[in-house]
């Protein structure tokens, strides 16, 4: 794209802006720990190109329909190329617009001879270009989502199947709760990642819809061949069609939305149970070390989590975030006044905190170091407590569940009290005909995971079956699809 030699003098009449766009603002969280491929899918580069290619297609679509001859339609598909944008004066008569498709077209006529410089945009509207463009970008978004978790839930699968068998504490309310597997933990991660992947399925079906109805949703400045146009336009860029306008139906962007949020939040539950477990009255995991990773500028025995603490950073700003398209959802009548510019903001910075959370996720899962031996320590905290239901249900097939239940609690409170052993205590409180029902005591952690294992195995199985199922159908065209 060409940019002028010197900067225009001032701005156009009006504006109240000075004539060169301002500088960037410069955001730490991303630029630390955002993804590359994500922040070139919705870089200016590629949304104005993403416009082009719309601009194009929709000529050729017009040639083939009939509305404007294939001499025009290939005229101007060999303008609609990013060396015809001077992006500078783009940006600067967007302000005064308000919008940047005018000026874009404007310079694409510019490029043309006469003739075909009087077919560009033929019958379109602002709203159809960049609907149309931005149904591309978030498309793409949502394919690039898809590989960073796959690579997500590739890492934690390896832990599922590396761990089935470590027993750990698992931990209600904050407390020792029962003994599970460190991997039938990471196994509802793992299934929760699984469903994740549907769902970036479903939202990329929805998104990759062409828009191009015209002024008021009517295509009547096309006219009877409008149908035909933006079926065409729809099989050359990859979407879907649709006889159903969408300019104020914002649903589909806010599913967009909610699912980069949904899948920063499942990369934040992880990340919070690392940092959970890696406390250092926990030590069960740690983040992968590495010279000044995690360090302190003041505290030299410091390795913080650093990897999850940005994880969570970015899904609590995602978060925030996606609540926004629901007020894009608002707009009324024909055409939104102020809430389609929400999704400007919103919808480029959804994708880029979605993307660093899963590939941050990916690294801190695939590098994390863990600890069987703190694991097993921590079980035998406050003198197994963490037992009292395995006595219990011990107890209960001969004195009854409630009056089991009575037993060991009046136990746990003794050896809570005195910071004694629960079985030493079962043994001074139960009843020798009760003791006879306990069997050999203390009950080991390891006889008492239940279906910990069976867990694992079925997670796995999900995810591999989801591995392998394809993800081709996410951009289908289906003509006459409505939304």
């Amino acid at each position: 794209m060409s940019t002028p030699t010197t900067a225009p003098e001032a701005a156009p009449q009006g504006s109240g802006r000075p004539a060169r766009r301002p500088m960037q603002t410069f955001k730490l969280l991303p630029e630390l720990f955002g993804d590359g491929v994500m922040a070139e899918i919705f870089s200016a580069e590629r949304t104005v190109l993403a416009w082009l290619r719309t601009e194009a297609a929709l000529a050729a679509a017009q040639a083939e329909a009939g509305v404007i001859s294939r001499a025009d339609a290939e005229a101007i598909a060999a303008a609609c190329v990013p060396e015809t944008i001077d992006v500078e004066r783009l940006w600067i008569e967007a302000v005064n617009v308000g919008y940047p498709i005018l000026p874009l077209v404007r310079m694409i006529a510019a490029a043309l001879p006469e003739g075909p410089n009087g077919r560009v945009h033929y019958g379109a509207t602002t709203q159809d270009i960049m609907d149309t463009g931005l149904a591309l970008q978030m498309g793409e978004a949502l394919d690039h989502l898809a590989v960073l978790t796959g690579a997500f839930g590739d890492a934690v699968a390896r832990l599922v199947e590396e761990h089935a068998g470590t027993v750990v504490a698992a931990r209600t309310h904050a407390q020792q709760a029962v003994p599970t597997t460190f991997g039938a933990k990471l196994a509802v991660l793992l299934a929760e990642v699984t469903r994740q992947r549907g769902r970036l399925a479903e939202a990329a079906r929805q998104v990759r819809v062409v828009s191009l109805f015209g002024a008021g949703g009517t295509s009547a400045a096309m006219g009877e061949r409008s149908r035909r146009v933006r079926g065409g336009v729809a099989a050359r860029l990859g979407l879907r069609t649709t006889d159903v306008p969408w300019h104020v139906a914002r649903d589909g962007v806010a599913q967009y939305g909610v699912t980069c949020a949904s899948l920063s939040a499942t990369a934040a539950r992880f990340a919070r149970e690392v940092v959970d477990l890696s406390r250092t009255e926990v030590a069960e995991v740690r983040e992968a070390g590495g010279h000044h990773r995690g360090a302190s500028s003041t505290m030299p025995q410091k390795a913080n989590p650093i990897g999850c603490e940005a994880i969570i950073g970015m899904s609590g700003t995602a978060g925030a975030l996606s609540s926004g398209l629901f007020r894009a959802m608002e707009a009324g009548h024909e055409r939104a006044a102020g809430e389609w510019q929400v999704e400007w903001y919103v919808v480029p910075l959804l994708a880029e905190l979605a993307a660093g959370a899963l590939a941050t996720a990916a690294e801190v899962a695939s590098g994390l170091r863990v600890f069987p031996g703190a694991m097993r320590a921590n079980l035998d905290a406050e003198g197994g407590l963490i037992m009292a239901e395995a006595y219990m249900m011990r107890l209960a097939p001969a004195l009854g569940r409630e009056r089991a239940h009575d037993l060991v609690y009046r136990a746990a409170q003794e050896a809570r009290a005195r910071g004694g052993a629960l079985a030493d205590a079962l043994r001074e409180v139960a009843a020798p005909a009760d003791l006879a029902h306990l069997g050999e005591l203390p009950i080991p952690p390891e006889s008492y995971i239940g279906d910990a294992r069976e867990v694992c195995a079925a997670a796995l199985a999900g995810w591999r079956a989801a591995v392998k199922a394809s993800w081709a159908d996410a951009g289908t065209n289906e003509e006459g699809d409505d939304e």
